[in-house]
């Protein structure tokens, strides 16, 4: 701390050089007896910073920007405990109660209620106070850093909970049909607004999307888990297909936290006989028919995305698959990721070519992994990562469904 600030009170002035950590010390003592005396046992130890000293609790109040605090309980303005919790609150760093009373149940009081340690004036030299100083500063960091430990633990538990109801176990009874999940967050592991589902009907009818809410963070995470569930929930009801993504709008109409933000989906509704489909579109990218050559499936029955308010539904394209196919739904996520010096996107085409390179030939299905650890769609996923030269900007859902009969 820059001394020249300090007033011509005979005890601010810099502390010798010591050979420990340097510390900002603020003293809060009305006696100029006690201060002076204060300052010469830190001078002799070395206390490595400049002793700042102050006369009233307001006036310390303006000053908290120190290290460590050693605090007189009887003031002009302020007497006893109430002293120290008012420097407390307004977010003194670690106190250390530095006063002439001797009553052993104060000090533990003053412990109790916020202060690092305790220390009668007539019975300390300057060892005494230095090493309280240091420890009180020490525990203090210790304590921060247990607090943000915490925080961080909770922070992934706060994930991994989204992260359960973004990316959820397909429900299928037909083993013939492979099903394939992935998910990679985007840079710095931050969740986003992707998710996806699978489900197939009592009537053997499968459906499957993936979706994406506009936006990145924590709010837009919430928001696609909530949509994922209600989709979930609307397939499981056996609510027509048709009305699947009108409700799944009214819901995200209700649950979105600014009337801006709007959802794409892409929906695949299988047929029992697993040789048809229809394809819904609701402002998403296309999905691929997986080759060679890998193509886009048709589009001309595209619709709106969900929360936009201009007119129009979600008109489903019928398919005609045949006895073998695969088809791959996927975010944004991988379109966006920039290729080359010249900062291109990957794009549809880009796409296309990754997927032939990855995706054929076909593996059998027991190459699949569980819970979204494809390997299949972490190869596809690999390969896009590697053209970008890194982690995508993006978070990336991807859904593969094939058959083969």
């Amino acid at each position: 701390m820059d001394t020249s600030a300090a007033t011509s009170d005979p005890v601010r002035g810099p502390v010798h050089p010591g050979t420990g950590p340097a510390l900002r010390v603020l003293l809060v003592e009305d006696d100029d007896g006690d201060a002076l005396l204060v300052a010469e046992h830190l001078r002799d130890v070395g206390l490595d910073r400049a002793l700042v000293r102050v006369r009233s609790l307001d006036e310390a109040v303006a000053q908290l920007d120190v290290d460590c605090v050693l605090l007189d309980l009887g003031l002009p303005d302020a007497t006893g405990l109430g002293a120290l919790e008012r420097l407390l609150t307004a977010g003194s760093p670690p106190v250390v109660v530095l006063t002439g009373l001797t009553d052993a149940g104060a000090g533990l009081d003053a412990v109790a209620a916020g202060a690092q340690d305790y220390l009668v004036k007539g019975d300390v030299d300057g060892e005494t106070i230095a090493r309280s100083v240091r420890y009180a500063v020490q525990r203090r960091r210790l304590e921060d850093t247990d607090r943000a430990l915490y925080r961080s633990l909770v922070r992934a538990a706060e994930t991994n909970r989204l992260e359960r109801a973004l990316l959820p176990r397909p429900v299928l009874n037909d083993t013939g049909l492979e099903v394939r999940v992935a998910y990679r967050a985007g840079r710095e592991g931050l969740l986003g607004g992707d998710f996806y589902d699978v489900v197939e009907r009592p009537d053997g009818t499968v459906l499957a999307m993936v979706g994406d809410v506009c936006g990145h963070g924590p709010d837009e995470a919430a928001l696609g888990a909530t949509l994922r569930t209600a989709w979930r929930t609307l397939v499981l009801a056996d609510v027509p297909t048709d009305d699947v993504l009108g409700l799944l709008e009214r819901v995200l109409v209700a649950e979105r936290a600014r009337p801006e933000v709007f959802t794409t989906v892409s929906m695949l509704a299988v047929a029992p006989d697993r040789r048809t489909a229809d394809l819904y579109l609701a402002g998403h990218p296309v999905p691929l028919l997986v080759g060679p050559p890998a193509t886009l499936l048709p589009a001309h029955a595209r619709g709106r995305a969900l929360g936009i308010p201009v007119g129009g539904g979600w008109p489903p394209a019928r398919l005609d698959l045949g006895p073998r196919w695969r088809v791959l739904l996927y975010t944004d996520g991988v379109l966006e990721a920039t290729v080359g010096d010249g900062g291109a996107r990957l794009g549809k085409d880009g796409l296309r070519a990754v997927a032939d390179a990855t995706l054929t030939p076909p593996v059998t299905l027991d190459d699949a992994a569980p819970d979204g650890d494809d390997p299949l769609l972490g190869g596809l996923l690999a390969e896009v990562r590697a053209q970008h030269g890194g982690d995508l900007v993006d978070d990336t859902a991807v859904v593969l469904l094939g058959w083969a009969r």
